[in-house]
C-alpha cells in the first residue's frame, strides 16, 4: 500500500509542475514508481475525477504552447496523437483555440526570411518546406505567399 501513495504523491507533483496527458502521466510513473498497472489505472481515474488530470485541459495548454513556439495545425495534431490525447478530443481543442492558421503561417514565412514574397520558384519551395516542416497544411502555405491587400 505504501508503494500505492507514493506513485500517488508522484502523480500529483507531476500534475503540479504542468499539466499531462494520461498517457504521459502514465508513461512516468511506471518509471518513477513500483506499482503494478492495475493500481496505477486506479490512482490516474482517481486523478480524472477529482479534476486534476485532465486530456482536453492538456491539449488546450499544448495548442497554446505549440501556437506561440510557431507550430502548425498537422504537426500539433500528431505531437498530441503522440502524447495518447484522442482525435477527438484534439479536434476539439484546436477548433476551441480559434487560430487563424493562414496569418500564423504568414508570420513565420515572415520572421524567417523577410516580407518579400519570392518570385524564384527554387526559393518559394524552400520556404513552402520550411512551412510544410513546421506542420501547416497546404492551404496554409498557399495563403502565407499571399499580399496583404492593405500593404
Amino acid at each position: 500500500m505504501d508503494a500505492v501513495r507514493e506513485c500517488e504523491a508522484a502523480a500529483v507533483r507531476l500534475l503540479a509542475s504542468r499539466e499531462h496527458s494520461r498517457h504521459e502521466l502514465l508513461q512516468k510513473l511506471r518509471q518513477r514508481c513500483e506499482c503494478d498497472s492495475e493500481s496505477l489505472a486506479q490512482i490516474l481515474d482517481k486523478l480524472q475525477e477529482m479534476g486534476y488530470l485532465d486530456d482536453a485541459r492538456y491539449a488546450a495548454a499544448f495548442i497554446r504552447s505549440s501556437v506561440a513556439r510557431g507550430r502548425g495545425e498537422q504537426r500539433i495534431t500528431y505531437e498530441l496523437r503522440e502524447h495518447g490525447v484522442s482525435d477527438t478530443i484534439a479536434a476539439q481543442a484546436l477548433a476551441d483555440a480559434e487560430v487563424d492558421w493562414f496569418a500564423l503561417a504568414k508570420d513565420q514565412r515572415i520572421k524567417k526570411f523577410g516580407r518579400e514574397i519570392p518570385a524564384d520558384y527554387k526559393e518559394r519551395a524552400r520556404q513552402s518546406r520550411f512551412l510544410a516542416g513546421r506542420g501547416f497544411y497546404t492551404d496554409s502555405i498557399k495563403a502565407a505567399f499571399q499580399n496583404d491587400p492593405d500593404e
